[in-house]
């Protein structure tokens, strides 16, 4: 019977430990950011697929377009077409994260570091005890010795 509680036990304890870290704030904002970030790609891999390499394929034309842009040897197709679109892909997800993460959240940092929040009002009474004590300490010594006694 014991080593049915202790399993018991031991099971709970796992699912509590399991909770705990999955609902943690971390978790759920990485798992939100890992689906915006899936969402983002498949922007970008649409603009590279149906926008960007068409284009490029009426500049330099081929029967299709880029997807028509194949090395044969023998019988066999080497699609680099394809090959240079998922690069392009890559290259505009690289940048666009830079851009998001080096510039933006610098920006956004220097922006939180040059205004300090207001003092909560426990800050704003100890400033004015602080305040007060130098006050009182400057106009002691400022009192002359004879005057003291």
């Amino acid at each position: 019977m014991s080593t049915v509680a202790n399993a018991r036990t031991k099971a709970l304890s796992l699912f509590d430990e399991f909770r705990n870290f999955a609902f943690k704030g971390n978790v759920i904002d990485l798992a939100i950011g890992v689906i915006i970030g899936g969402a983002f790609a498949k922007i970008v891999d649409s603009l590279v697929k149906n926008i960007i390499m068409p284009t490029v394929g009426v500049i330099l034309p081929g029967e299709q377009g880029y997807l028509g842009w194949k090395l044969v040897i023998g019988a066999k197709e080497i699609p680099y077409g394809l090959f240079l679109g998922d690069i392009l892909n890559f290259v505009l997800i690289a940048f666009a994260l830079y851009i998001f993460i080096v510039k933006f959240l610098r920006w956004v940092m220097r922006t939180k570091a040059s205004a300090p929040p207001p003092p909560t009002k426990d800050q704003e009474l100890l400033m004015e005890i602080r305040d007060l004590l130098k006050a009182n300490r400057a106009a002691a010594t400022a009192v002359p010795p004879e005057e003291k006694m």
